[in-house]
Formats: structure tokens, C-alpha cells, sequence
């Protein structure tokens, strides 16, 4: 099985994946790492740090080669990362409606935000150690949750939106 975990950042995708490795013992790959290993690994990589929209056209297509590979192997992989977009997704999954792929978007409620802003930002590090951190503010954070569900909805897929307590409602998320 393939699970892909989408969010935007600091939504605890990298955490998700590694509960979910810790209940399942699916190894997981954060897209960050892979962005980062050709970001410090090629002499004139394609992208700079701050691109996203670049980044996610460029892994996307790497991606679904690891996809392709662990379903030919009858592997089993968890892929989080911010760089992976629902219209993306949706092609994925109307291009291999066979294939076992399993879906969550990871959202926090405008409310969630406006209660726990601090919170969100004070565990950004929880699992991956930044070096800098992303300075995003609670009205963009806002923004760019709303432009994420709504992209959910209108491409039917699945979403997890975090409306009270995080902890209590990611732990409902199964295979």
C-alpha cells in the first residue's frame, strides 16, 4: 500500500508518518529529504529552496516512479510532504484506480488556528530539526488552509481537518 499525506507545513505530516511507521512498520520518506538531497547533492540543482511551486512540478514526477516501483513490488510506502498537491493526487488515483493508495490531506479549521497559533508554531521542530524556520503568519496560515480544503473538496479527495484537540483527532487516522 502507498499512503500519501499532503498538508501544508507545520501541519504534522512528518509526525503522522512516523506514528503511522511506528502502528503499521511502513517505512516512510518525507519529500523534504528528497528536495534537500538534491538541493545539497547536485552542483546546479533545478530549484532553489524557496521555489515550492517548482519543487513540487519537479518531484512530482519522481514520485510517481517511486509509486510505480513499490506497486510493482508489492511494497509498502508512506510519502508526506508539503509537495504533494491534490490535482496531482487526483490524476494519480484516476490514472490507477486499482492501485492501492491511500489518501490524507492534513488541515487545520480556521478556529484551530486562531486558538493554538502559538502551538503550531512552538512544535514545528517536533520531528525534523530546521535550521530556519518558516516564518508564517496566522492570517497566511489561515489563507492557505482554506485554498487547501477547498482544492480537497473540488478534487474529492479525503481531508483530515483539526478542529479542537490535534492529538485526540490524528490519532484517528488508520491504514
Amino acid at each position: 500500500m502507498i499512503v500519501l499525506i499532503g498538508g501544508e507545513s507545520h501541519t504534522g505530516k512528518t509526525l503522522l508518518a512516523q506514528r503511522l511507521l511506528e502502528t503499521y512498520h511502513y517505512p516512510y520518506m518525507s519529500l523534504d529529504h528528497l528536495k534537500m538531497g538534491f538541493i545539497k547533492g547536485l552542483k546546479n540543482p533545478p530549484f532553489s529552496v524557496e521555489e515550492d511551486s517548482k519543487i513540487a512540478a519537479f518531484l512530482w514526477d519522481i514520485v510517481l516512479g517511486i509509486i510505480e516501483t513499490c506497486n510493482e513490488n508489492e511494497q509498502n510506502l508512506i510519502l508526506e510532504g508539503i509537495y504533494i498537491k491534490p490535482k496531482d493526487v487526483r490524476i494519480l488515483l484516476d490514472s490507477h484506480p486499482f492501485s492501492p493508495i491511500k489518501v490524507f490531506f492534513l488541515i487545520f479549521s480556521k478556529q484551530y488556528i486562531l486558538k493554538h497559533y502559538d502551538t503550531i508554531i512552538a512544535k514545528e521542530n517536533i520531528i525534523e530539526k530546521r535550521k530556519e524556520t518558516d516564518s508564517i503568519s496566522k492570517e497566511q496560515m489561515i489563507k492557505e488552509h482554506s485554498i487547501l480544503k477547498e482544492q480537497c473538496k473540488s478534487y474529492h479527495l479525503p481531508f483530515i481537518e483539526i478542529h479542537k484537540d490535534y492529538e485526540h483527532e490524528i490519532q484517528a487516522v488508520t491504514l
